[in-house]
């Protein structure tokens, strides 16, 4: 008989990227930075530095652009009928995308006997906990606490793994390195950050002036949600762990690995804000050449040579 192992592959395609929210707005677009089939680039570090550049000369479009992805989201709606009020969209993203996912996708055919309460105050919990790594068992601890019935552990990720099919969730996973034990729980990214905003009913606005506390976290999610998107690209995120400082992600292109911090605040201090991805890279082990620090604006760049800091916004040219 014949088979198709090996000949089937997946395409995501995921919410709109920067460069698809343009043409909607009428803003004269470039295109996307990352090539088709570009995926090793990502392990060069001239690579960032193109990134950069890209993005100061687009320099105009990427603010306007990056406005309305905070404002709205990405979801394609939310941009098409741009006059509607953010209100509506957001009742209109509520209903047509979160309920419909959870009391009709996941709860047809075999997924009837499912508990949609269990997977609503998750999706809450994920949405509170957006760019953070939770245990899963405080997860657990909390959900059963709001549904007043003891949950454990493994059904949390069996139901967090069910968010992350319907690609409403995207979870990325601590560093499996040197066959440690105890890695810890997988970082919580919503595919969209207006899926809080519309589910929870709180804005947490991503362009200044309107920064927030929580748009540090925010902004983690942004970054792990379009990193996933990137076809072929290994994510993941490094807890700390004894003398090993925390590292938000790790992004791996076959043996190579990126360091990326993620520090989204209006000042960088260059020494404090670099320890984890200088820990990272002094650990030959890791086999990473240079790191990339993610920042809020073009303002904050470094001296130390190993690291490239550039925008949230810019990255997000990529797609």
């Amino acid at each position: 008989r014949d088979s198709l192992a090996g000949r089937i592959s997946t395409i995501e395609t995921g919410v709109f990227s920067l460069t698809e929210i343009g043409p909607l707005h009428g803003l004269e677009t470039p295109k996307p930075f990352l090539p088709a089939n570009g995926l090793s680039a990502i392990a060069d570090k001239a690579f960032w530095t193109d990134l950069r550049e890209h993005g100061r000369r687009h320099a105009d479009f990427r603010t306007a652009a990056f406005r309305h992805y905070s404002e709205r989201g990405c979801y394609p709606v939310v941009h098409k009928r741009k006059d509607v009020d953010w209100a509506e969209l957001a009742d209109l993203l509520r209903e047509t995308v979160i309920r419909r996912v959870i009391q009709h996708d996941l709860l047809n055919g075999e997924g009837r006997r499912r508990d949609s309460a269990l997977l609503e105050g998750l999706l809450q919990l994920t949405c509170r906990y957006a760019g953070i790594a939770p245990a899963v068992s405080e997860l657990a601890e909390q959900v059963g606490l709001s549904l007043s019935v003891p949950i454990d552990g493994r059904r949390v990720m069996r139901y967090l793994n069910l968010l992350a099919d319907t690609l409403l969730v995207r979870l990325v996973p601590p560093l499996d390195v040197r066959l440690r034990k105890n890695r810890g729980g997988p970082k919580l990214c919503l595919a969209d950050h207006a899926l809080r905003a519309c589910w929870l009913q709180e804005q947490v606005p991503l362009s200044p002036p309107e920064l927030t506390t929580q748009a540090g976290h925010l902004a983690e999610s942004v970054f792990g949600s379009a990193a996933c998107t990137i076809a072929g690209l290994d994510v993941a995120h490094l807890p700390a762990r004894g003398a090993d400082r925390e590292v938000d992600f790790v992004l791996t292109v076959g043996v190579q690995r990126v360091p990326v911090e993620i520090k989204y605040q209006r000042r960088i201090d260059p020494h404090r804000d670099t320890v984890g991805l200088r820990s990272f890279l002094e650990k030959t082990v890791n086999n990473a050449a240079f790191g990339v620090l993610i920042t809020q604006d073009a303002a904050g760049v470094l001296d130390d040579p190993r690291i490239v800091s550039l925008p949230l916004s810019t990255f997000l040219l990529l797609r």
